[in-house]
């Protein structure tokens, strides 16, 4: 039964993604900083929450360490950042720091943590549009979503059995992208499970890494 951790699965995508797997016979390990989001979700019995945030060391080898093996690992916690989204010569460094340490530092953290488990498997890094397009007041998270798709890229190189994907998803209707929008009507995005179809795709086909779109 092939195995993989989600991190930030209480909610959006990766608790559409983790229902997918958990549907399919996956063994998961799920996280998010959320434990009540986490327990409501309600993933089945082959799936093993552990509450956290993966900008902690401790909880991430508690993640690694819940699985004998690992085929799959998705990097899809993430911080926005101050909201509304701030001009650059504005952004608190502070603030600024923190997006990169849950965007950027917290998931190379993790594939280090797991390298050894995973041999010839999957990591997905979960990635934006925001990563290629400048966006005025995305400075931050869009700076840390190209950084994490240049560590994706790299990895791919140095790790050529692994299949690493940047895989950015678009826009989706999740707390998240509201609250980049606070005020403004996004129910015009279409829901994450709409999304994880083309991440499943991916999986199941493993084409060459690189960076993907819904």
């Amino acid at each position: 039964m092939p195995a993989a951790i989600i991190t930030g699965a209480s909610k959006g995508f990766g608790r559409a993604l983790a229902h997918a797997l958990a549907d399919r016979g996956w063994d998961l390990v799920v996280d998010a900083r959320g434990a009540e989001a986490l327990k409501q979700a309600d993933f089945g019995p082959n799936v093993t929450i552990i509450p956290g945030d993966v900008t902690d060391p401790e909880h991430r080898a508690d993640l690694v360490d819940a699985l004998p093996k690992l085929d799959l690992l998705v990097n899809n916690a993430s911080a926005l950042g101050p909201s509304p989204q701030p001009a650059l010569a504005d952004y608190p460094l502070d603030e600024f720091a923190r997006v990169y340490e849950a965007n950027v530092l917290a998931p190379l953290a993790l594939i280090q943590r797991a390298l050894s488990k995973l041999d010839s498997g999957i990591i997905v890094n979960v990635s934006s549009d925001a990563a290629v397009e400048a966006y005025e007041g995305w400075g931050g998270y869009g700076s840390s979503k190209a950084a994490l798709d240049r560590i994706s890229a790299v990895l791919a190189v140095e790790h050529p059995s692994l299949h690493v994907y940047a895989f950015d998803p678009g826009d989706m209707r999740t707390d998240m992208h509201q609250a980049a929008f606070p005020g403004q009507d996004i129910s015009d995005r279409p829901e994450p499970e709409t999304v994880v179809p083309a991440l499943l795709k991916l999986i199941d086909e493993r084409p060459p890494s690189g960076r993907y779109t819904r």
